[in-house]
């Protein structure tokens, strides 16, 4: 038996699970009964389970029974599933939809079955493990940090020591094929960051302008001179990316506002580049208030770093691809991704890699799929076995050194 057919065994207690947590997603740092079916899934394994003070999180860790338990060169690995889902109402007619406004737009439910998986594959594999395995079950992807919660609770050292390597996986509804694996050394998400613009003047008629002090115009401005700054302030090969998402002023037509406000998503994908950006794009914005003699409140706030893999991460990746799955079944990504993700967290600790794996439903052509955060994103969960497979064979492979 292979660690694929292993997998494969577990496949429909996984499908059983995903669509249960499916059909009950839950949003943020506080997930209890999605916490509540992690705990009951690993319930019986000869893991030591437990959950987080500040988040509803699930740390379980498995000793492996191979070499010395004392030992100090002993390794450990890491494997992360997210388990929080979306404020987006689903639009897909599958008979375990979640109803109201919540749903697992961005496959965590995947995530989390597949992580359970890898639980109970590497259980029954424990005599073989010639260290740790640290199971990290998160809330808190979705704008909530809470891979840096986890963090600063230890997850990375529950084992007694520091983890030696980690391992995410990502699945899509479009891009990738169903069951094509792809990632890549180096950047492989972009950083996030939110600007945050209050323009403050002083309200008045609109037939008399020159009586008032109007943010419209200048908030108006910075929003253009946001898009060249990004241009000509970067090197184009190391692009940031400024897209105003909400600007909001103004009650009627005939009346000039004390305030004008937008608010921007900031991407980049370099460490430079991420610190470049935030201070500057405020800095402009402070300028161009004072070309009209306004005040500004700018404010620029890290949401996530950059998510950088460990080179040799993602050639061992390949490699275990290539032996499980086969050669076609892996794509090095030719450039980064420019969402982001609080993996970097723990990849900005310890080297290791995020993963993408195509879900795309197989009745939809992955270019034109609706993708991850569409209300009609489908994610096919035929795909669980092959997520299982790979967390088993990074850690079985890591530990063995």
């Amino acid at each position: 038996m292979t660690v694929l057919d292993d997998a494969r065994g577990l496949q429909d207690d996984l499908v059983q699970l995903r669509r249960a947590l499916h059909r009950e997603p839950e949003l943020g740092l506080t997930l209890p009964r999605t916490q509540e079916r992690v705990l009951a899934a690993l319930d019986g394994l000869p893991v030591e389970v437990s959950t987080g003070s500040s988040l509803s999180s699930v740390t379980a860790v498995l000793r492996g029974g191979a070499g010395d338990s004392a030992a100090a060169g002993r390794r450990s690995v890491l494997l992360r599933g997210d388990m929080d889902a979306l404020p987006v109402a689903e639009r897909v007619p599958v008979a375990f939809a979640a109803t109201g406004d919540t749903m697992h737009a961005c496959g965590h439910d995947l995530h989390t079955s597949m992580l359970v998986g890898a639980a109970r594959l590497l259980s029954a594999h424990q005599d073989r493990l010639a260290g740790d395995v640290v199971f990290m079950f998160q809330p808190g992807e979705e704008g909530f940090d809470g891979a840096r919660h986890m963090v600063e609770e230890g997850v990375l050292d529950a084992t007694g020591r520091r983890v030696d390597s980690a391992l995410a996986l990502h699945v899509t509804s479009g891009m990738l094929p169903r069951g094509l694996f792809a990632t890549r050394p180096g950047p492989v998400m972009s950083a996030a960051d939110v600007l945050r613009v209050t323009v403050r003047g002083a309200g008045g008629h609109g037939s008399s302008p020159h009586r008032a002090k109007d943010p419209i115009p200048a908030a108006c401005e910075m929003v253009t001179a946001l898009q060249t700054f990004v241009t000509r302030r970067f090197d184009v090969f190391d692009p940031v990316i400024i897209t105003i998402g909400a600007f909001h002023a103004g009650t009627q037509h005939n009346v000039i506002p004390d305030t004008a406000y937008f608010e921007a998503t900031v991407r980049s994908f370099s460490r430079a580049a991420h610190e470049q950006v935030l201070a500057e794009s405020v800095r402009v914005c402070q300028g161009v208030a004072a070309a009209h003699g306004l005040d500004v409140d700018a404010v620029a706030d890290e949401l996530y770093p950059v998510t950088v893999n460990d080179a040799t991460a993602v050639l061992d990746v390949q490699s275990m691809v290539r032996d499980v799955h086969g050669e076609e079944r892996f794509v090095v990504l030719p450039n980064p991704v420019a969402g982001s993700e609080d993996f970097s967290r723990v990849l900005d600790e310890v080297p290791g890699a995020m993963v993408f794996l195509g879900a795309t439903a197989t009745d939809r052509d992955p270019a034109t799929a609706p993708f991850n955060h569409s209300p009609q994103a489908a994610f096919d969960d035929a795909v669980l076995a092959d997520g299982v497979a790979l967390y088993a064979e990074f850690a079985l492979r890591r530990l063995a050194g």
